[in-house]
């Protein structure tokens, strides 16, 4: 199984930037996908998840409203469109699947993710 986590930059505060999680070697169709980030010396935070039909997106507090996640499972991929990015956006970016029946979204514990990507960073200067 690979996830590879792409799309991350240097932003100004305000920009936008469109992450990428594309999955092999997985059905992808059986899992739901989350997004967490880590800022260096803190622990691994949760961001958004979706579940495997694409529908249900929940979103942490902090993002809520700025960040969008998506799915195409065509492309077995996943997206998160980041919008009025502050600096406290800041972190690397992971992806990560977790099998599911039905509707159900994996949630905001990364312990319960079965698969992770490598990360991507992003920063967001002031």
């Amino acid at each position: 199984v690979q996830l590879q986590a792409s799309g991350g930059g240097l932003v100004q505060a305000g920009g936008s930037l469109r992450l990428s999680c594309a999955a092999s070697g997985l059905t992808f169709t059986f899992y739901g996908v989350g997004w967490f980030r880590q800022a260096p010396g803190e622990e691994r935070e949760f961001v958004a998840a979706i579940n495997r039909s694409g529908g249900s997106p929940v979103y942490a507090d902090s993002v809520k409203g700025r960040f969008t996640i998506s799915r195409d499972n065509d492309r077995r991929t996943v997206y998160l469109q980041m919008d009025s990015l502050e600096p406290e956006d800041t972190a690397v970016y992971y992806c990560a699947t977790k099998r599911v029946i039905s509707s159900v979204i994996p949630g905001p514990d990364p312990r319960v993710y079965d698969y992770w990507g490598q990360g991507t960073q992003v920063t967001v200067s002031s």
